[in-house]
């Protein structure tokens, strides 16, 4: 049976990836068929690295795709009031930035929190059987 060592810097990085990848993505959120491709990527990041052997890194993607998913979730409902939104906010183009600026408030700050956590974490090699 081989034994594969995974290495902290490896680790640190599983464990922030998905969270620097929500941060770009909602920050070109204007540029909104980035954020369409995070979706269907970022399934695959968050699978591949939900799996982790170490469970602090197994945490630390799954709250980020909490915040991520809930996120876009919570956008498809108040989309289907999009027409009652425009004309709240006064126009399509207000819409959009409080839409943004809510979705920035909610996914960046806590994001960085995770990634600056996590660059933190005393991480050590692991062996993997």
């Amino acid at each position: 049976m081989s034994v594969q060592i995974i290495s902290a810097a490896s680790q640190m990085r599983a464990a922030q990836l998905f969270n620097m990848l929500s941060i770009a993505a909602i920050t070109l959120m204007p540029a909104f068929p980035i954020l369409l491709l995070w979706i269907a990527g970022s399934i695959l990041v968050y699978s591949a690295s939900v799996c982790h052997p170490n469970p602090v890194v197994r945490e630390y993607v799954k709250v980020g795709g909490y915040r991520f998913y809930g996120l876009v979730g919570s956008l498809l409902v108040v989309l289907v009031y999009a027409n009652e939104l425009k004309k709240m906010f006064g126009g399509a183009v207000q819409m959009w930035l409080a839409i943004w600026l809510v979705s920035f408030l909610i996914v960046v700050p806590l994001g960085l929190r995770d990634i600056w956590r996590a660059a933190r974490e005393e991480w050590r090699d692991m062996r993997v059987e």
